[in-house]
């Protein structure tokens, strides 16, 4: 296949090319470097079958010859970009998925929408089923990034709906693994980067608000099962495995050896900030054949010397 993946310099972007190549097909790569960086695919230069474009999806997409697939990953993905970028999401998501369809439509391509668990909002069902609607506000602080992703998935059904394009969405959950951003701003980097320092890992609240983890290679490992399917309405892809954020920190100071703890202070996270998620990934199973290989404990003692070394050229 000739694939054209949007926010391919991006964390997950990035391993997406990454397997795509490996399975022998042809990669576009598409970023504006928002929040993107060249150093993810910086090992791909004079890829024979990799070729980066840097563009702005909001922008009309032109690519020259055939097309196979679109993937579609371009956005903000952190609570900090989208609260500095709030225009630029919702454009990404609405104005970017747009000509992404009119691309995917114009090649015959098969197209595959990154959405994300935050349709959920800050659930009042637990797990989350893709049956699920959500209680999402659409003026808080998060709503730029829940409805950008909420019209996302809109408009790709529609395009499938009326113009018969074969699209396929993910609802992607908490992902980690190298080539996150040091200063993404969610958990995973601050506790890791907080945990190498020797210093306390900082806790908000009572600490008990819970995510589900999964590590990236699980993650695209279900997206390409998924573009190969023929599953057109929304697939959950995470880790159903449920922690808290105590919890969590027990776990990534017991692997680096950490001794200083964690430290509590005033709940200070964003409102409408989800108390609890864990996704239900049954029809994943059922759909897919998928479900998550790489454990907690194991995901971060691949992920943890990716962040010593880069935490060591950063300085």
């Amino acid at each position: 296949m000739r694939v054209l993946i949007t926010g391919g310099a991006g964390f997950i972007g990035s391993h997406l090319c990454d397997r795509f190549l490996a399975e022998g097909h042809q990669v576009i790569a598409m970023d504006n470097l928002l929040t993107g960086s060249t150093d993810n695919i910086a090992h791909l230069s004079g890829h024979d079958n990799f070729q980066f474009i840097r563009h702005n999806v909001t922008n009309y997409i032109f690519v020259p010859g055939p097309l196979d697939a679109v993937l579609h990953f371009a956005s903000p993905a952190s609570p900090i970009d989208y609260l500095e970028l709030p225009i630029q999401t919702l454009k990404v998501g609405a104005l970017g998925t747009h000509n992404a369809l009119g691309l995917a439509k114009a090649k015959g391509a098969r197209f595959l929408l990154a959405s994300t668990s935050e349709v959920y909002g800050d659930p009042q069902v637990h797990p989350q089923p893709e049956t699920y609607w959500g209680h999402v506000n659409p003026i808080g602080p998060r709503g730029v990034y829940d409805e950008a992703k909420r019209f996302a998935e809109a408009i790709t059904m529609a395009y499938h709906t009326f113009h018969g394009v074969q699209t396929r969405i993910v609802r992607i959950f908490n992902t980690f693994g190298p080539r996150m951003r040091l200063a993404d701003g969610r958990v995973v980097p601050n506790f890791i980067q907080q945990s190498l320092r020797g210093e306390p890992l900082t806790l908000y609240g009572d600490g008990k608000q819970t995510r589900s983890f999964q590590y990236v290679s699980d993650l695209v490992e279900g997206l390409y099962r998924l573009l190969q399917s023929d599953e057109v309405e929304p697939v959950n892809i995470g880790n159903p495995h449920e922690f808290t954020m105590r919890e969590f920190a027990e776990v990534v100071n017991s692997i680096t050896g950490n001794t200083a703890g964690t430290v509590v202070k005033p709940d200070l996270r964003i409102k409408d900030d989800p108390q609890n998620r864990q996704p239900d990934i049954s029809k994943a199973k059922r759909v897919l054949g998928w479900q998550p290989e790489i454990t907690l404990e194991e995901g971060l003692r691949k992920t943890i010397p990716w962040f010593a070394e880069n935490i060591k050229n950063s300085k």
